[in-house]
């Protein structure tokens, strides 16, 4: 599996002896092989991140990848990373999931299902059950809202949307703009921008801080995050919150990530060929749900929707999801591996590079892939996690010449100032 997706991320294959893989073959249960791949994206991260000889269990990547259910505040859960709304809910046809944890994407369904804010969850199921689930997924996202109707892999593929989605590779990199080459390498050193928001993209981020990376995550402050989100994908990096643009920030970085719809940011200045031409050398890294191509390259999403729209969801129940926001956290990873490797391609010949993820391309390749039955070890979760201040949270997965790695700094959400340290 590393393999495979080493050469998705454009790696040199000789680099692959470094990484030692130990470990049950399977610590996540599912009909797709959910445990190999989420420990090949962690380890092409760690392969990216050091020449030094790498390795990952399991084990510990199966607490990596479901970290949000690990994180406690003074020794108790903040609760579900769910809201009651955000669940599977039945139509006349079938099922559609909606993601209702953001406070406006919650008003945007029940406006749509003509509710006030202080409708509950049975009042919400019983307006959806008058509903054809495409027609009500359409609708929502008119809105504002997000939603995602139940299909088949078959039906997927069917669709404008699915035949986008099916085309996308597991990673793009491209050379954007001319550009000298710049100073240094690997993580250590280098200035990380992150504009991105709930798990893929702050994965990537917080895995590069994990490694030696000056992160600063800036966050807009009419759209405050939720805070078990922000405790649990803030470790190791500096919070700030600012208005947009940000060109004193942006004239300072090596590498910006964003989390945003294609196209949302490009009003500041944030098209990744306006960034070639105003801040050339910069490693340009844009996470989306759907894709930048197809009828729906500027729908909201996440990845418990893509797992639904997609046909994962009627493979693994009827329905249900992965063990684990897979989509999520595997992005997450290939993005910190495909951003470190743009950048050691900038060093090595300059160029303003781009790199282009989407869980749906990366549902694509999952869905792609060899599946069994799901059974899986059991995995305590013990050895895997640690002490941050008031904060357990899941460990930076993998090794680095034996050594395991740890947060740098505990998650202080908009503490810090918008500037850089160094």
């Amino acid at each position: 599996m590393i393999e495979q997706v080493w050469a998705a991320l454009g790696g040199d294959p000789a680099e692959l002896p470094r990484l030692t893989t130990t470990g049950p073959a399977h610590t996540l249960a599912s009909r797709f092989p959910v445990t190999a791949f989420g420990t090949a994206t962690i380890g092409a991260a760690l392969l990216a991140a050091t020449d030094r000889p790498v390795a990952i269990d399991t084990r510990q990547a199966a607490v990596a990848l479901c970290s949000e259910r690990h994180l406690r505040v003074d020794g108790a859960s903040p609760g579900s990373g769910f809201a009651p709304l955000s669940a599977f809910h039945r139509t006349t046809d079938g099922w559609i999931r909606l993601h209702a944890n953001y406070p406006w994407h919650a008003a945007a369904a029940r406006g749509v299902l003509g509710l006030g804010e202080d409708a509950g969850l049975d009042e919400v199921r019983a307006a959806i059950s008058a509903w054809p689930k495409v027609d009500l997924e359409t609708a929502i996202h008119e809105a504002g809202g997000v939603a995602a109707a139940t299909r088949t892999e078959e039906e997927w593929a069917a669709t404008g949307a699915g035949r986008a989605a099916l085309a996308l590779p597991l990673v793009e990199r491209r050379r954007i703009g001319d550009a000298a080459p710049r100073p240094s390498a690997r993580a250590g050193g280098l200035r990380v921008l992150d504009l991105t928001r709930v798990i893929a993209g702050p994965v990537a981020t917080r895995t590069l801080a994990a490694h030696g990376a000056d992160v600063l995550r800036i966050d807009p402050p009419h759209r405050p995050e939720l805070p078990a989100q922000a405790w649990e994908t803030l470790p190791g990096k500096r919070s700030a919150i600012a208005d947009l643009p940000l060109p004193e920030l942006l004239a300072g970085a090596d590498v910006l990530v964003t989390g945003y719809r294609p196209g949302a940011l490009d009003r500041f200045g944030l098209a990744p060929e306006e960034l070639a031409r105003t801040h050339p050398g910069l490693v340009v890294v844009t996470l989306s749900a759907w894709g930048h191509t197809g009828p729906w390259a500027h729908r909201r999403g996440f990845d418990s929707l893509v797992q639904t729209a997609s046909g994962i969801g009627l493979v693994e129940g009827s329905p249900g999801a992965l063990p684990a926001q897979v989509l999520d956290h595997a992005t997450g990873y290939l993005g910190a591996a495909a951003a470190l490797l743009a950048v050691a391609e900038q060093r090595r010949s300059g160029g303003t590079h781009h790199v282009r993820l989407a869980l749906a391309g990366t549902a694509t390749f999952l869905q792609g892939l060899p599946r069994g039955e799901p059974d899986a070890v059991e995995v305590d979760p013990a050895p895997h996690v640690e002490s941050l201040g008031r904060f357990t949270l899941a460990s930076p997965p993998g090794t680095v010449d034996g050594q395991p790695l740890h947060w740098p700094s505990v998650p202080e959400p908009g503490a810090a100032s918008p500037t850089w340290l160094r």
